[in-house]
């Protein structure tokens, strides 16, 4: 079972070892993050090599667009896509009941054709991107994008060799998914300085690759407490998510956090890796006996469809009127991480 401490702050790994033609550097890099992974679920990386120009022409472009005008924007609302892409409005999102995220946001992920059979079949999760007509966004986007699933592949492969597990154990079912990148905007409101910006919960996906530019992000240890998680130059943030916690049984676990007091205005940029969308993810056999009982399997895409489906207003008001079914066997948001735990 995993080992959540009541950590106080978050290690800082230098991943330039995955890169290394020597195997045992690339094993000593795997086993500090799988090390992190069983005790805290979150940690830094440094090292990745990505071009830090990249993330400059990303916030450039994102605060271009959320500088636009409201009705501008709303040209790219979510609602109006039919892979939930495009521009989500503050109040359109929350995690706390009744409480809406204080913040805006624009969702990409995997820019597909519009012939793409899988979207021509109605999958709610893939399909073309939505572009604002802003000159080089989508580019910029898609370069940023790129570059860090790059990064997310190279981590996918340690998880499965710290694991003790064939190198291609979770990679083999990384082919086309629908890993989202998320552009949030957390505008800064003194009147609403100590309020959540976006309410606690664990991510969907496999783990999450983050940058921020301000502080505001908090994890929750295994004593209850919020740490804080502040950004550190040169470094990416990454956080293990519900699909790692479920195939490893608890050994690595999704730990719940969260963004409050926002005390500047904060850009955030969060690409969620996952695996495809018809994955089944059920825990490995090596972690599962008759005192650790083996959780139900989950297929990855409809996992995150079903999450998504009860924190978005527009997908929930097409579930309230009977045009949208949750898949079968769909969780409640909140049944991973350490509240979830505490809970239990």
């Amino acid at each position: 079972m995993n080992k959540a401490t009541s950590f106080t702050s978050v290690p800082v790994i230098d991943v330039s070892g995955l890169r290394s033609e020597n195997a045992a550097d690339r094993l000593a890099v795997a086993n500090e993050i799988g090390k992190a992974a069983r005790e805290v679920g979150f940690f830094y990386i440094s090292g990745t090599g990505v071009d830090p120009a990249l993330f400059d022409g990303l916030l450039d472009a994102t605060e271009s667009f959320f500088a636009l005008p409201l009705q501008e924007k709303m040209r790219s609302y979510i609602g109006l896509s039919q892979c939930h892409r495009g521009y989500v409005p503050t109040g359109e999102e929350g995690f706390e009941e009744g409480t809406p995220d204080l913040k805006e946001a624009f969702d990409t992920a995997l820019d597909l054709p519009a012939d793409d059979p899988d979207h021509l079949a109605g999958n709610p999760m893939l399909g073309p991107n939505v572009w604002p007509t802003l000159p080089g966004f989508a580019d910029t986007v898609t370069a940023y994008y790129q570059a860090v699933l790059d990064i997310g592949r190279q981590l996918l492969w340690a998880f499965a060799v710290t694991l003790g597990e064939d190198p291609d154990t979770f990679l083999r079912y990384a082919t086309k998914t629908p890993s989202q990148l998320r552009l949030i905007h957390y505008p800064f409101n003194p009147a609403n300085e100590d309020a959540i910006g976006i309410g606690a919960h664990s991510d969907f996906e496999c783990f999450t690759l983050l940058k921020p530019t301000a502080p505001g992000l908090e994890v929750l240890n295994g004593a209850g407490d919020w740490i804080d998680v502040p950004p550190l130059p040169d470094t990416f943030v990454i956080n293990i998510g519900d699909m790692l916690e479920l195939w490893t049984n608890g050994e690595f676990v999704a730990t719940t956090h969260r963004v409050r007091k926002v005390k500047e205005e904060r850009y955030s940029f969060p690409l969620f890796f996952n695996v495809d969308y018809d994955t089944v993810v059920q825990p490995l056999p090596q972690f599962t006996s008759s005192d650790r009982p083996q959780r139900a399997p989950l297929r990855a895409g409809e996992h995150l469809f079903a999450q998504t489906a009860q924190l978005f207003r527009y997908l929930r008001i097409r579930l309230e009127s009977g045009d949208l079914a949750l898949p079968d066997g769909s969780l409640p948001v909140g049944s991973f991480g350490q509240e979830a735990r505490q809970r239990a």
